[in-house]
């Protein structure tokens, strides 16, 4: 106490705010040199052209193949997704300046919302600045302390931070453990309303929820299933509406939250799609929807214009499921093992994660544009360099991505 008591008397304020900055600094630095040693430094490289198949890297002379974007469609730089919103931004603004329920709702939110519900076939929808803050908005709003929440323990950071937030009594069951589900719900039957809340699609290993046993489970101990739809929106089922749609439970998912940052056009943008109450009591409730400024017209235009398009036409669905089939084949005759099944997300799985890092260095000097993913991102001893498929490879662009991963592989020893 009376060191303490000293420091302050013979510091002044300025020396003092000096001397917390530099123990700041200290603190930062160390945790900082702490991920440089694991080999988990994540760098971003600098792009210097439209989002596409093929990309310009700062630094890097000629074209580079991206097999890492979730441009899943091809969308992003879709020339009539690109006038709809210089057409949006003209006739709308730049932007709102507002939250929805001040002076922030203009007559393209209400048509997007009403598209998407009627994409989905759900009541109505809701949109957010993006999927992230749909799944911290929606939890808190709908679930009380009386009620419980049931988690796949994979679901997406966006997920597990909504569900924090909430003042439900929360579940975790195991990976895809349908037993270990039924024995969760069984124990939550205690409590007002029970929620299934689940990936529809895993975005770090590929692999797809069984929507068909988890909504069996759901009505048999009567709880609601929530189906976060992000990596599966515009490619999964028939037409493109996801995995509920893939495997015909579309009547059976209560809610889905979704993006329009990945397939549908690529920019930013999120959205729930559900009963109607539900949707109201968002636009009343959802801290992010009622704090937030509204989605800028240009968003909103292009994310309505990419819609239409897969409306009309879902051919591009087909194209992508047969390119998928052909680049996890080719890998896996090659020697690689590649996590999920069917999914476009294709994780190399590497284990290590400087190997990683060093493999997808070395893919960028062969001129394919790939990232090694670890902790935290993954869990510990999972690396993986994750590759992920568009509508808008070419046969030829997967065949040399395969090349550059074998010769590449070869050189760390990572294939025989």
């Amino acid at each position: 106490m009376w060191v303490s008591s000293v420091w302050r008397t013979t510091l002044s304020p300025g020396r003092r705010a000096q001397s917390a900055l530099a123990q700041l600094r200290g603190i930062l630095e160390g945790e900082l040199e702490e991920i440089r040693g694991a080999g988990t430094w994540k760098s971003e490289r600098v792009i210097t052209s439209p989002q596409g198949p093929s990309i310009r890297v700062n630094g890097i002379s000629g074209g580079i193949l991206n097999f890492c974007a979730n441009n899943y469609l091809g969308l992003s730089s879709h020339p009539e997704v690109i006038q709809a919103g210089v057409q949006a931004l003209g006739e709308f603004g730049a932007g709102l300046s507002s939250t929805r329920f001040i002076c922030g709702t203009q007559s393209i939110h209400k048509n997007l919302e009403a598209k998407l519900a009627l994409f989905h076939r759900r009541e109505d929808a809701i949109l957010y600045p993006s999927c992230f803050d749909a799944n911290a908005g929606l939890f808190e709003a709908l679930l009380t302390p009386e009620d419980a929440v049931l988690s796949d323990e994979l679901n997406h950071a966006s997920i597990i931070d909504g569900i924090r937030l909430c003042k439900a009594h929360k579940y975790r069951y195991r990976h895809l453990d349908m037993a270990d589900l039924e024995a969760k719900l069984k124990e939550a039957q205690k409590h007002r309303l029970r929620l299934v809340a689940t990936d529809g699609a895993f975005s770090m290993d590929g692999d797809i929820a069984p929507l068909q046993e988890i909504c069996r489970l759901a009505a048999q101990y009567g709880a609601l299933v929530f189906v976060d739809e992000c990596h599966a929106t515009g490619f999964l089922g028939p037409t493109g509406r996801g995995t509920d749609e893939l495997l015909g439970v579309m009547d059976q998912v209560t809610i889905i939250n979704s993006t329009l940052g990945k397939a549908l056009g690529g920019a930013s943008g999120g959205y729930t799609t559900g009963p109607e109450p539900l949707v109201s009591l968002l636009r009343q409730r959802s801290r992010p929807y009622l704090f937030s400024n509204s989605p800028p017209p240009a968003v909103v235009g292009c994310a309505s214009k990419a819609l239409d398009l897969l409306m009309e036409n879902s051919t591009i669905v087909q194209s992508m499921a047969a390119k998928t089939r052909r680049f996890r084949s080719k890998m896996e005759a090659a020697g690689f093992t590649i996590s999920g099944v069917d999914h476009p997300i294709c994780p190399v799985m590497l284990g290590d994660a400087r190997l990683s890092s060093q493999m997808a260095d070395d893919m960028l000097k062969k001129g394919i544009f790939v990232i090694g993913f670890s902790y935290p991102v993954v869990p510990k001893g999972k690396a993986r360099i994750r590759v992920q498929i568009s509508a808008v490879h070419s046969e030829e662009d997967i065949d040399r991505c395969v090349e550059a991963f074998v010769e590449v592989g070869r050189l760390h020893g990572a294939l025989p």
